[in-house]
């Protein structure tokens, strides 16, 4: 059984969005799973279902050896991309995590793919999970760290694009977008909102 941390230290809730399931491991639309992924190795964790039963969480702390930072609760959703909020308001509760101290990683079709963007704040976008997120925690004032795809090329749906794989071109880049979304987040948890964006926002 997964213990909560205590709130009083400011623990923070990174988030990534996508669909759980192997159908669905290298969709576009699971840019979030794959950079939770690479921060969970970082921490050295291993993903543990939570006693809710709605998501699976690592936890840990930030930092150098010998000098730990913020704990951190690292979080994939066992819900569909539509309905993430109700795990992450459920999570949220459980932590003591304000919306302040939560983190979303999510795919984002306006932002070129191998770029990104980090803020605080805003609307959904047509994006399905960040407005489940909303609708479930009552705000919009999460922070966001949104992974460029890019837009469909041509007259593809957008739906289909989302749920389709990288190019074989992209996935020779991937592993570098991964890397540096997972630096963001460590960047703005460590360092806060200002560096991270002067720093990340392409």
């Amino acid at each position: 059984m997964t213990e909560p941390l205590s709130g009083a230290d400011g623990v923070w809730l990174v988030v990534g969005l996508g669909n759980p399931g192997p159908t669905y491991a290298g969709h576009r639309h699971n840019i979030g799973y794959l950079v939770t992924d690479e921060l969970a190795t970082r921490l050295g964790g291993t993903w543990r279902s939570h006693k809710s039963g709605r998501a699976d969480v690592v936890e840990g702390r930030l930092g150098m050896p010998g000098r730990p930072g913020p704990r951190v609760v690292l979080a994939r959703p066992r819900s569909y991309m539509n309905e993430v909020g109700g795990p992450t308001k459920a999570l949220a509760t459980f932590y003591k995590v304000a919306p302040d101290h939560l983190v979303a990683v999510h795919d984002e079709l306006d932002i070129p793919f191998d770029t990104m963007r980090v803020k605080l704040g805003g609307g959904d976008n047509g994006h399905n999970g960040l407005k489940s997120l909303r609708g479930s925690l009552g705000t919009g004032d999460f922070y966001r760290v949104r992974v460029g795809i890019g837009r469909p090329p041509g007259r593809q749906d957008v739906a289909d694009f989302v749920l389709s794989t990288y190019s074989s071109a992209e996935r020779k880049v991937l592993p570098f977008q991964v890397d540096t979304a997972a630096d963001a987040v460590e960047t703005l948890i460590l360092e806060g909102l200002e560096k991270t964006q002067q720093r990340f926002n392409s």
